[in-house]
């Protein structure tokens, strides 16, 4: 068996541990890192690039449809429809997929990292097994990092198949449903659901919960679920899914029934092409027994503020481990801590606000407290908000259709910023200042002093914060 030496160790390849490599192997450690799949992991490869891929094009698609309306659209009339060949599409989104994979590749290599690709098996905490047999190679190391990454759900009444979809296979149809049926309102299933609607297909939204998209508070989620109602998106809330059965036609039915309802003869059904499953994601912490960590009792790796677990020099990132937020940018930025903390920085988890966007139409992003969060945490607050159709560049760009605006939450004796937030077309763009004054702990009066380019949509911060000192130039 071959056996390889080195300072770090790095378990999966995704946005947390390609990133922990890089940082690694450029403070001059001697690193390892073993990818099962495609460097790039779930975001790049099957979740967050891609996704982002099909929507921008079923936005495209929703656009040229408007300009083949009788009469055109800004303008602009095509002669016929717009036609849409799945196949090509698909093979478009493929096309970024590999560029930005090669491109991580590569970033590895530059560095100096090592990329082994195979399923790692734990030895024992610091020792992994990677492939089978005389083509076999043990990996010893001084320092480990976990960042195996999450898998999507899969619900024991309503398994994958053919019919039944994780994201994954949703990402990778070549022929659009006539009919998706979306299990659970969170994130993944209103970007996707929207995605599939915009191309074309129809959408049913099921979700037990009493709203789509609890997180967030009822005046962010306003402006989207007006726009699932105008584009004839059917939601049914607080419903349980109970299972699927196959139909004589080659489709499927979906029955559900109201989580308060204890009479199955109540049951509702749905007919579908395919049914699309987004109830959430786990850690892919299965196989961890040997190495001693510990878990916590949802199978998340327990951590510190350094990501450190109880094995000494062994630690977990990303989604794998029970830090809270399942985010790529989250993993990025722990693999880059932790490749420091080896070297020996001093670092620590403990960022002030982590931005959250769903890309759906219109986009919803927060960071930091929302106004209730703010008043429960026993803040003396103020809210200001400016909405999207009294900004020219959102004009310009159509952003305003659908009721977007944003939203700032501060203290009021000190003007200490405490959250700000939004939702509207192409706003997501927008959250890096967002975070950048939460994390430097900025007062109203340090973004309202700070000139902002014209015509950008960053003026609709300045105009939010503006009023909520109370003298907002543009707002009505």
């Amino acid at each position: 068996m071959n056996v390889k030496k080195c300072q770090v160790l790095v378990v999966g390849a995704g946005p947390g541990g390609y990133v922990a490599a890089i940082r690694s192997a450029q403070l001059g450690l001697k690193t390892v890192i073993v990818e099962g799949e495609r460097a790039g992991g779930t975001c790049l490869i099957r979740g967050c690039i891609p996704s982002k891929a099909l929507i921008h094009a079923a936005h495209t698609f929703h656009g040229l449809a408007k300009h083949a309306n009788e009469g055109g659209h800004m303008g602009i009339s095509i002669p016929g429809p717009a036609e849409l060949d799945m196949g090509n599409l698909i093979g478009w989104k493929e096309g970024i997929v590999d560029r930005l994979n090669k491109g991580v590749e590569a970033l590895l290599k530059n560095a100096g990292a090592e990329l082994v690709t195979g399923w790692a098996v734990f030895q024992d905490a610091k020792t992994v097994k990677v492939g089978e047999g005389k083509e076999a190679t043990l990996i010893e190391a001084d320092h480990v990092i976990m960042a195996q990454g999450s898998v999507p759900i899969e619900l024991p009444f309503m398994p994958f198949s053919d019919h039944v979809l994780s994201s994954r296979e949703a990402l990778a149809l070549e022929t659009l449903p006539d009919h998706v049926v979306v299990v659970g309102g969170g994130y993944i299933g209103l970007e996707l659901g929207i995605t599939y609607r915009m191309l074309g297909a129809e959408v049913t939204v099921v979700e037990a919960m009493d709203t789509v998209l609890p997180l967030f508070d009822k005046e962010l989620r306003r402006p989207l679920e007006l726009y699932m109602k105008k584009n004839k998106i059917k939601v049914h809330t607080g419903v349980f899914a109970k299972g699927v059965e196959e139909l004589d036609n080659g489709r499927v039915k979906v029955n559900f029934i109201d989580k308060n309802e204890q009479d199955e003869s109540k049951m509702q059904s749905v007919e579908a092409d395919k049914v699309l499953v987004t109830v959430g994601r786990k850690p892919r912490s299965d196989g961890l027994s040997a190495t001693g960590v510990a878990l916590n009792e949802r199978g998340f790796v327990k951590v510190n503020d350094r990501c450190e677990t109880n094995m000494k020099g062994v630690y977990a990132i990303g989604d794998l481990c029970d830090s809270g937020e399942m985010l790529a940018h989250v993993a990025s930025f722990q693999g880059e801590m932790v490749a420091e903390l080896i070297a020996g920085h001093t670092r620590a988890y403990d960022p002030v606000g982590v931005p959250a966007i769903v890309f759906t139409e219109p986009e919803i992003v927060a960071v930091g407290l929302s106004p209730e969060q703010a008043k429960e945490a026993g803040h003396p607050v103020i809210v200001g908000k400016f909405p999207l159709a009294a900004n020219g560049r959102a004009l310009t760009q159509e952003a305003e259709k659908t009721g977007g605006f944003i939203r700032v939450v501060a203290r009021e004796d000190d003007h200490r910023i405490l959250g700000i937030q939004g939702v509207g077309t192409h706003i997501s763009e927008l959250v890096g200042e967002w975070t950048l004054a939460l994390e430097m702990g900025a007062l109203l009066e340090d973004i309202a002093h700070t000139v902002h380019a014209h015509p950008t949509m960053t003026e609709m911060t300045h105009e939010a914060v503006l009023d909520t000192l109370g003298h907002a130039i543009h707002k009505m």
